[in-house]
């Protein structure tokens, strides 16, 4: 146990000073300005910083929470009449459960593939199958090609472009208001 801890210290020691030596050394080379709110003013400005509003600036993927995501809201929306089998958002998947009215012998399920989060056309592939049962153990499963996957994916754009603009409007006037206590120049 004694070895196994000195070892433990060894390697914190080798992280810890590789960390501190590894750091870049500052410039400098040029004057530092001495006022400290025109620094502030010119970090910000520059996209230097600590930024908390995580909103801005989005260079990278756009990763959001299922229930802040219009387009996966309003995909569960509108298929809120069916009970679901899958749904993962981490993978972008939601299928329905096999849904029939009652007394046929056919049923339907839906499958939404989420391509991307942004709402625009190419955004989902929905699928759509049926399945006729002559018997308990007598069904057959075809994927349907026709209209309905198309009038379904209109309604979530449409929902989901409602969503996204409520949520900007959300977000603009829960944005603190910019305040300087200098001039902007």
């Amino acid at each position: 146990m004694i070895r196994f801890n000195n070892i433990l210290k060894v390697l914190a020691i080798i992280v810890v000073s590789i960390s501190l030596f590894s750091c870049a050394k500052p410039d400098w080379s040029k004057p530092g300005e001495p006022s400290g709110k025109k620094r502030a003013q010119q970090n910000v400005k520059d996209g230097k910083g600590v930024i908390f509003d995580l909103s801005r600036g989005k260079s990278g993927g756009d990763f959001l929470f299922a229930s802040s995501n219009p387009l996966w809201r309003a995909s569960l929306d509108t298929l809120d009449f069916m009970s679901l089998s899958v749904v993962d958002y981490a993978g972008g998947v939601v299928i329905t459960d096999w849904y029939n009215d009652q007394g046929t012998d056919e049923a339907i399920k839906i499958s939404i593939k989420f391509l991307t989060n942004e709402v625009r056309a190419d955004a989902l592939e929905i699928g759509i199958f049926k399945r006729n049962c002559r018997s308990s153990n007598n069904c057959v499963v075809n994927k349907i090609e026709n209209s309905l996957s198309d009038q379904i994916q209109k309604k979530i754009l449409k929902k989901a472009a409602i969503y996204t603009k409520d949520l900007k409007e959300l977000r603009k006037k829960n944005r603190p208001e910019k305040k300087w206590g200098g001039k902007d120049k």
